[in-house]
This record gives structure tokens, sequence and C-alpha cells, in this order.
């Protein structure tokens, strides 16, 4: 029985366990269908189609690529394999070379998984609306009926190159540390792909000038098998080693990657994590002091579950925040479409005008080290201007009906505040949205309830203006969504 592509094609790239679910096979099919969906009608008039494929250190990358690039070949596309990368380096790779791209890798998943990440020609995002559903229904078709048809006469020529240290030039040449103030960072790689680019970024593998860093190496052998912790720090217990380490070492702040290094955690010099929403306004604020010193008006995107700290600060210091959904594909599309300059999400995924309005875990880390440099105070001192609320983090309850459900909580919500006689604020941008705008008697609060696509699971967020306002949010929502009378 064919494998149904459905269940490894999700939202915004591929992703399934290697080789149950990914194979050659299938991958050579998902890379010349990706060919006709994208490369070859972005191609130039009269111009040989190109593409670039990366990859990560998973056991499984490097047949994968191949068989993709196999693939893309098939239909006349030349390709240029950059190996070893990590994910913003393939987007570098696809932003300077202006043609599309794939990536292999899993990100944070575990080591039997492995996927694609899609971009077309300067790292522009390919989701289920902007070709990848079209890939997958023309792979499925062809592996339903025995595999990829003959192409062109003539065949892609495949070709490689290594970009690592250009990639690493242009990271420097957006934020200059050379001059800065000595620092000490710890590094957790998570046996990832940010044990491939550290060195490169900052440090001097790549042949670049040393930078005043000292750089603590922890976890930086590239292994996909993942023998000390998942690259995962968006849960806190592969946090862990890190947190121990900064402090153990007098360093000034540490620094964790996801696997394929496109995401990056901060902790200050005391192990305590820095939010992801503490980071943005922090680079919020350099990025718009850049543009505000150059004459133009800075806009910048945050999702509906940072902290609103972030658009508060954006427009304290001259800026436009522009409110989105959740979601690496509708960040990138108001990038655009507002033209702006940065855009943060709590996830810690950062994206930059100036790095093709795509997400560099990397650059947003240099921004962080500029600016302690900058100052003559600690992160942790640092970072409180930017942490000026209570936050749960995002909760996940398992519910059968989740529209039902969120209808329940909305319907408390206008009760209670109709009874206090206090205003709210509802939306449904994304999910369900409410806010208690505060007043002089009571304080600030908002919460977010949104639907998983994948999985029957409502994900809460809530903030308020003090850690006892939001647990009181926090635990009276969870009562409604978890049934439970207390």
């Amino acid at each position: 029985m064919t494998l149904s592509l459905s269940s490894v094609v999700k939202a915004y790239d591929v992703r399934g366990v290697v080789p149950d679910q990914l194979d050659a096979g299938v991958v050579c099919a998902l890379g010349a269908a990706f060919a006709e969906v994208v490369v070859l009608p972005e191609a130039p008039a009269g111009a040989t189609p190109r593409a670039v494929v990366g990859h990560d250190m998973r056991p499984s990358s490097p047949e994968l690529s191949a068989a993709f690039a196999d693939g893309l070949a098939s239909r006349g596309v030349d390709v240029t394999l950059v190996g070893l990368c990590s994910t913003d380096g393939l987007y570098f790779a696809s932003g300077s070379l202006d043609v599309p791209g794939a990536m292999f890798t899993a990100s944070h998943n575990p080591a039997q998984y492995n996927g694609v990440k899609l971009c077309r020609a300067g790292a522009r995002p390919v989701g289920q609306e902007t070709g990848l559903a079209a890939v997958r229904d023309l792979a499925q078709s062809w592996l339903d009926a025995g595999g990829v048809p003959p192409g062109p006469a003539r065949r892609g020529r495949v070709s490689e190159r290594d970009v690592l240290a250009e990639y690493a030039a242009h990271l420097r040449s957006l934020v200059d540390l050379s001059g800065a103030r000595p620092l000490t960072v710890v590094v957790d790689a998570g046996n990832g792909m940010a044990g491939h680019t550290v060195p490169a970024v900052l440090g001097a593998a790549a042949g670049l000038p040393a930078l005043p860093l000292r750089v603590e190496a922890m976890y930086f052998e590239l292994d996909g098998t993942f023998p000390n912790h998942e690259a995962n720090p968006l849960d806190p217990q592969n946090l862990r080693d890190l947190q121990a380490a900064v402090p153990r070492a007098g360093a000034d702040l540490g620094l964790a990657f996801d696997g394929d290094a496109d995401r990056c955690f901060v902790v200050d010099e005391n192990g305590d994590p820095v939010s992801p929403s503490a980071v943005t306004a922090m680079v919020a604020r350099r990025e718009i002091a850049k543009e505000r010193a150059a004459g133009r008006e800075p806009r910048v995107i945050h999702n509906l579950i940072t902290s609103r700290a972030v658009p508060e600060i954006v427009a304290e210091d001259g800026g436009v925040p522009v409110r989105t959904r959740v979601g690496h594909s509708f960040i990138k599309q108001r990038m655009a479409e507002e033209g702006a300059v940065f855009g943060g999400e709590h996830s810690a995924h950062y994206y930059f005008r100036e790095f093709w309005s795509a997400d560099t875990g990397m650059l947003a880390a240099m921004h962080v080290l500029a600016a302690l440099a900058e100052s003559d105070r600690p992160l942790s001192r640092l970072a409180a201007e930017y942490e000026r609320y209570a936050a749960s983090g995002e909760i996940n309850s398992t519910v059968a009906d989740a529209a039902a459900t969120t209808a329940r909580v909305l319907a408390a919500e206008r009760e209670l505040a109709a009874a206090e006689g206090r205003e709210l604020e509802v939306d449904d941008l994304d999910g369900l949205t409410v806010t208690s705008p505060g007043t002089a008697s009571a304080p600030m609060w908002w919460f977010n309830l949104r639907a998983s696509n994948t999985e029957p699971l409502l994900r809460l967020n809530a903030e308020g203006a003090d850690a006892a306002t939001m647990a009181l949010v926090r635990d009276r929502v969870l009562a409604v969504v978890r049934g439970d009378a207390r």
C-alpha cells in the first residue's frame, strides 16, 4: 500500500519517521514535484532552473537530501548541494543565490524523524497554501502510479558548494561585535547544527577574525541521535545543563539552540531564562533605532501571544507594532506586506528584513551579545527592562470539542465581567483572545486559547500585570477547560 503523504506533509513542512514514512523513493518524488510546482515556474525565462539543498546532522539526512536532489535533477534542475548547514544557513543560500531551496531536518524532533523545509527564491516560505499542498498531491499521484515519470532530455547538473564562511561573514556584517567588550558565553548546541555554525560565526573556524568572545562549548559534537538531551530548548528540562553551566563558568550569558539551529534561547548570568518576548523587545529596540536613523518608519511584527511588553516597547521607541497570528508563514507574509524591519515570536523564532525576512536564531543571539556588550549591567538587569509582566507559558489541555470548550470559557468570562462591572476586549484573530485592559483598581490581564491543528488540544497562554493576577486568570480558565469544579 502506498504511503499517504498527508500523514507527513504538515502545514509548513514535511516531517516523518525514517524509513517507515520517509525513504529515498518518497523523497525523490517530492523533489521532482517541488521542481514542477515551484522551481520550474519561478525560473527566469531562458535560464537554466536552479535550486539549493542542505541538510542537518541526522544519520538519514545525507541519503535523503541526495535523493531529493536526484528528483530535482530529473526535471532538468541544476542543484547546488551545500551539505551540512543550519536551516538559516539554507535560507542564506536561497537568499544570496536567489534560488528555491530545501533543507533536510526534523528540527527538534527525536532521532528517528527527518523532514524537509522548502522555500522559494529569496527564502520566501512554502506552506500548504503557497505550494506545499500542490507538491504533495503531485508526488502522491506519481507514487500511486508506481514512480516518477521520465523528465526532459536534459538532466540537471548536481554540484557542491560550502557556504558556511559566506553565511558567517554576512551575519557579522549585520551585527558588528569586533569592538565589543569581552564576554564569556556558554553555548549548548544540543549535538545539533549550532555545533557547526557557532565556531564559524562567533569563532574563527571559517577564517574570520577572532571576536572578543570566550565561547564555552557544550555538546558541539554533531550527533543526530542526541545522546545528551533533545535539541528542543522550548522544553525546560533541556535547558538545565546550560543553566547550571553558566554560573559555574562565571559566564555573562548562555545560548541554547534547537537541532537545526534556527531558534535560540537565552539564559542570564544566573542561569535564569530570558523570555523570547524579552529578546524580541530587546532586538526590536536595536532595529528600530537603526531604521529611524535611516529616516524610515520602523514596523515590527509580533504574534498575538508574545508579551504585551513587546508592542508597548515598540511604540515607546517610535516604532509601529503589527500583531499577527502564530506561525512562521503568517509572520513572513506580514513582514513582506508591512516592509517590517523585524519580527519575533514567543517560540524564539526571530525574523529580519536584512536576512530576506527569514528567521535566524544566530542573528538574534548576536544582537543580544551586542546589547549586553554595550551595557555595563549584567544581562539579568538588562533583561528586566523588557520583562514587565508575568506569563504562564503555553499550557496544553486535551479536550473532546475545542470549539465548544472555547465557547464555555468565553461565556464564563463574560458572565464574571458583567458581575464585576469590568470591560472585556475579545477577538478571534487566532483562537480566542480575551483582554481585561486594567484600571486603577484592577490589574491588566489577557489570555489566548488556540486549538491545535493536529491534536485534540487547546493551548492556553495567559499574562497578567503581576504573578498573582496571571495565576488567578490561568487557573480560572483551566478550571473550565478541564471541567475542574474547584
